[in-house]
């Protein structure tokens, strides 16, 4: 397959402007980490033939993990291999009538190009970020680049696939952390879009959001009321962590539309390779795919060829990737795996293949696939001068040859 992917810079003279629009057109209220600017001075490059391929083999792989999600619907005992906290065990018990159409699901896919072509390293299935940065960053930054255009808006995606369920004038429930910005710009962009065709919206913390009947009721003062549909942009797995009061569990068996359904925390933990061939479905891109995945007490302590991720790592939080972190930490990564491998996988170390700019820096990428409903819906680029793509890595605009 023909692979055109490369670096190119925002004009030096107009990158303030390109920032300053980001930030306050793009929901970007997180520009800085630390000492870091998370807003590249770079866009990715992509031919046609590249940006399909990956789509193709985001939505097979989203037709694949669905089908994942709904085996273990029917073989709950599985899920006690995948390193999820007791209490949601228990919860998913609850799920015994999940039906995919009446819900929507939203995952993003995370390509690298590697030494021996495009490897995927996981997917965010739970509650995948960057949405308002595959949407709108491309839009701000193809006017700097003739003959290349965005790809697909999430937003679009998304308001057609509730609109399937929940009619105009409908109340959807954005529940997400309320006490952090970098949420909220989330659950603010999608909010808006869906204001702006006609749909009402509620921001909520998980726990203003009760159940009657197996329906979702706001709680809220003053907004309280029937939910017609929730996006949720919370961790399933911290549910947990929520006041004894709340009714959490609720969201295990509702019926109202939701994105994402709980189903969600069995693919989301990424020990899924371990158990795959006991569910009974056929994941053949998955395999194509995925570096080989082990148990870690399978794997020699110092072999470099493998890596360590948490069962429930986020934002590349926990990879011991050898020379993308210090010596100390990819040490106590290796420790933390071998004392608890239960929550924790070890994965065969693909070799990034980087990109270099003009000026000579070099940069790897991560290329994230979105899918609504299996069908690919935008492109979100991020880049690191290090192997490993962390909260260190830097949003980027990814356009694709007309």
């Amino acid at each position: 397959m023909k692979n055109t992917v490369e670096l190119a810079l925002i004009p030096n003279e107009r990158y303030s402007e390109y920032r300053y629009n980001v930030i306050f057109n793009a929901y970007k209220w997180d520009p800085q980490v630390g000492d870091h600017n998370t807003i590249a001075k770079h866009v990715v490059l992509m031919d046609q033939e590249t940006a399909g391929q990956l789509e193709t083999w985001a939505e097979q792989l989203s037709e694949e993990t669905m089908l994942m999600e709904e085996a273990f619907v029917h073989k709950p005992e599985l899920a006690k291999k995948l390193g999820l906290p007791r209490k949601v065990l228990k919860a998913l018990g609850r799920i015994s009538n999940y039906d995919r159409s009446q819900n929507i699901r939203l995952m993003r896919f995370d390509f690298h190009p590697t030494t021996d072509g495009w490897a995927v390293s996981e997917v965010n299935s739970d509650v995948p970020g960057g949405l308002a940065e595959a949407s709108i960053l491309p839009q701000i930054a193809c006017e700097y680049f003739d003959g290349y255009e965005p790809r697909r808006h999430i937003g679009e995606s998304l308001l057609q696939a509730f609109s399937a369920n929940v009619d105009k004038g409908g109340v959807i429930a954005f529940v997400h952390a309320t006490s952090y910005s970098d949420d909220r710009q989330v659950m603010e962009f999608l909010s808006d879009f869906f204001q702006a065709h006609g749909y009402r919206t509620v921001f909520a913390a998980p726990d203003h959001i009760v159940w009657k009947d197996n329906n979702a009721v706001c709680i809220i003062e003053g907004r309280e009321g029937h939910i017609d549909g929730i996006v949720r942009f919370f961790p399933l797995e911290w549910l947990t962590n929520l006041p004894r009061r709340s009714d959490w569990k609720g969201y295990f068996d509702c019926r109202t539309a939701s994105c994402n359904h709980p189903v969600a925390i069995f693919t989301q933990s990424k020990r899924l390779p371990l158990v795959w061939d006991q569910l009974g479905v056929d994941v053949p891109t998955w395999k194509k795919l995925l570096p080989e995945t082990r148990d870690p007490k399978s794997v020699k302590l110092q072999d470099v060829e493998w890596i360590y991720k948490p069962a429930l790592g986020r934002v590349g939080d926990g990879i011991s990737i050898k020379g993308a972190i210090s010596e100390k930490e990819r040490l106590h990564i290796v420790k933390a795996a071998r004392s608890d491998p239960g929550n924790w996988l070890a994965q065969r170390k693909f070799t990034s293949r980087p990109l270099t700019d003009v000026n000579g820096e070099v940069y790897h990428l991560c290329v994230g696939v979105f899918t609504v409903n299996g069908k690919s819906t935008g492109l979100y680029g991020r880049i690191s001068p290090y192997p490993r793509i962390d909260d260190r890595a830097k949003d980027i605009p990814l356009l694709v040859s007309k």
